[in-house]
């Protein structure tokens, strides 16, 4: 279709409407790409007082957080953040992607129809729920099951309880892009695959999912920068102590639930304040790591399968 012959073709009222919602458009969408950039020169710009006295190995790399005596030292905060948001998705990622296969490949329509709604109620459910849920129900089950069956005696506020908390958390969000993912998929390839003869699982493991990787891939980055930045849920089971965890018995101290804890107090205090927006820098910085890790694999992935 000759686009320059339609246009031309087009009355001078039309073409004036067209190019406005041209116009609209690349300013919503040029939008997009600024807001980020005006976070992050924010986030700069209150960050460059704890910046002007501290070097930046000494900020990240040092474990010392005594913020009355002038010393951050952020690495506790960001192992913990790791620790907490890697064991989430490990135990996530096979929970979504099982489910997701069991409702669009093996169950029958009904039960993916009553599914989808139970999805969609979980992934609404406030945070602070979640919490107390992990309080009453995965803290006791941590520290009176979980921890005696390995010789370790804990409270039960700690990285595991934590990651547990947050991996129910984000299930609902994995799952319900790797269900639209999996759909997505046309149905020849299957009906193909078993018409040569090959069995159902294989048909799934070698052709759905090879087809449905990119997209698992991304479903994945998005499930790990969801909870990277999850605050109260992980704030209320993960022990808030300011120490590089060992274990994942140990308690942690993430990068959102410093900032929840203490910048509302600390506002008065221009170094600590300048500390806190320096870990909300981090945070972004990490989280925009893993989205630009995650985009690279899927266009290698898209490379070499082309």
């Amino acid at each position: 279709m000759n686009w320059n012959r339609i246009r031309d073709n087009l009355s001078p009222t039309r073409l004036q409407i067209n190019k406005f919602n041209e116009g609209w458009m690349l300013v919503w969408t040029l939008f997009l790409v600024v807001v980020p950039l005006l976070v992050v020169s924010g986030l700069l710009w209150k960050s460059s007082l704890l910046l002007e006295n501290h070097t930046l190995k000494d900020v990240i790399f040092s474990s010392e957080w005594k913020p009355m005596s002038g010393k951050f030292g952020f690495m506790p905060f960001i192992m913990s953040s790791l620790w907490v948001t890697l064991l989430s998705l490990l135990i996530a990622a096979p929970i979504c992607l099982f489910s997701a296969i069991h409702l669009t490949q093996y169950a029958n329509r009904y039960v993916l129809r009553f599914m989808q709604p139970v999805i969609d109620i979980l992934a609404g459910i406030p945070s602070v729920i979640y919490g107390v849920w992990g309080i009453i129900a995965v803290v006791p089950f941590v520290a009176e099951k979980i921890a005696p069956l390995v010789g370790v005696q804990t409270t039960g506020y700690n990285i595991l309880s934590a990651s547990i908390v947050l991996a129910v958390m984000v299930i609902p969000f994995i799952l319900n892009i790797l269900i639209d993912i999996i759909n997505t998929i046309p149905k020849e390839l299957t009906e193909a695959s078993l018409s040569l003869g090959a069995g159902k699982w294989y048909t799934i493991k070698h052709v759905i999912l090879r087809k449905a990787l990119p997209g698992i891939i991304s479903a994945m980055g998005l499930g790990l920068s969801r909870s990277f930045g999850e605050t109260i849920a992980v704030l209320m089971v993960v022990g808030n102590v300011a120490a590089i965890p060992s274990g994942i018995f140990q308690p942690g101290y993430p990068l959102p639930a410093l900032i929840a804890n203490n910048y509302g107090e600390m506002m008065s205090i221009p170094q600590y304040d300048s500390a806190l927006m320096f870990s909300a820098l981090l945070l972004m910085i990490i989280v925009l790591f893993f989205n630009i890790g995650s985009r690279f694999l899927i266009m290698s992935y898209e490379k070499r399968f082309k």
